[in-house]
């Protein structure tokens, strides 16, 4: 019996030490390439770890972290307030906030449309249906192809408040279940104009945008969201449980933040957080 128990104890303990080694990680389609990446590039350093990362958009993965079935949320967004309380009213504490990169949410067109810029307000007119042609903003006379996201989406969810004033999408938005989906919608539609990550652009033509009306229209790159000039600039974030911000999740979650996984974070095509930051 004594041998039995011995047996069974050490079967547990090594089970418990393989499962504090597997971290899951799930939210923002926006952020499952840099993700994927950053765990691949994590796991070739840190034998006997797997992370586990998948995506269905930032609401989903909020929703996951606050019901215990991640370790990890990736967000495109912040966390609403409400969000917040909930979490703080079903564990006792505050959910911890980790800023990982910056991105140029990008507005993009098929690369044969010769629109350069577009402002808010045209953006707004477009994205809420009230504007249908692109002669009627400088460009060609053709019906404008609207591409956009779920509304689960962190990018949808920032799009929406940020650009359109909190108006609802034109019931005529082909809805996509991910950026790279709105990218590739684009890409192949003449007509097209859709939204996303900075680091999904391959194929099609990111406008230059400006917030006013004959403002200066900035182009979406590294140094226009460093210096606050690029005007849909944001963070991605990562958001964890402080009972969870432990052990190997822990370590992983610094190592995000490090000279290796910000390395990472520019070779997928988002831009690095300035250092005082990290």
């Amino acid at each position: 019996m004594k041998l039995t128990s011995l047996i069974l104890s050490t079967v547990m303990a090594t089970t418990v030490a393989v499962r504090a080694s597997d971290i899951t990680v799930k939210g923002s389609d926006t952020m499952v390439i840099l993700g994927q990446k950053w765990a691949e590039t994590y796991m070739k350093s840190h034998a006997g770890t797997t992370v586990q990362v998948t995506g269905g958009g930032s609401g989903t993965g909020i929703a996951a972290l606050q019901n215990g079935t991640t370790d990890i949320c990736n967000s495109s967004r912040s966390m609403k307030p409400a969000e917040r309380a909930a979490f703080l009213q079903k564990f006792g504490v505050g959910v911890r906030e980790y800023k990982t990169c910056l991105d140029a949410l990008s507005v993009y067109v098929h690369k044969s449309n010769p629109i350069e810029k577009l402002s808010f307000s045209q953006l707004e007119g477009i994205f809420t249906g009230k504007i249908t042609n692109w002669k009627d903003v400088g460009g060609s006379d053709a019906p404008i192809s609207l591409y956009g996201r779920e509304n689960s989406s962190g990018t949808y969810e920032f799009f929406k408040e940020h650009v359109l004033n909190k108006k609802d999408f034109a019931p005529a938005t082909k809805t996509m279940p991910g950026t790279a989906a709105v990218i590739q919608g684009v890409a192949k539609d003449a007509a097209g104009i859709g939204y996303g990550g900075i680091a999904y652009g391959e194929g099609v033509k990111a406008l230059k945008v400006s917030k006013a009306d004959g403002g200066s229209a900035i182009e979406p790159k590294e140094a226009t969201v460093l210096d606050g000039t690029y005007p849909i600039s944001r963070y991605l974030f990562n958001y964890v449980s402080p009972a969870k911000d432990t052990g190997a999740v822990a370590d992983y979650l610094t190592w995000c933040l490090s000279d290796e996984g910000q390395a990472v974070v520019k070779d997928v095509g988002y831009f690095p957080l300035p250092k005082n930051l990290r």
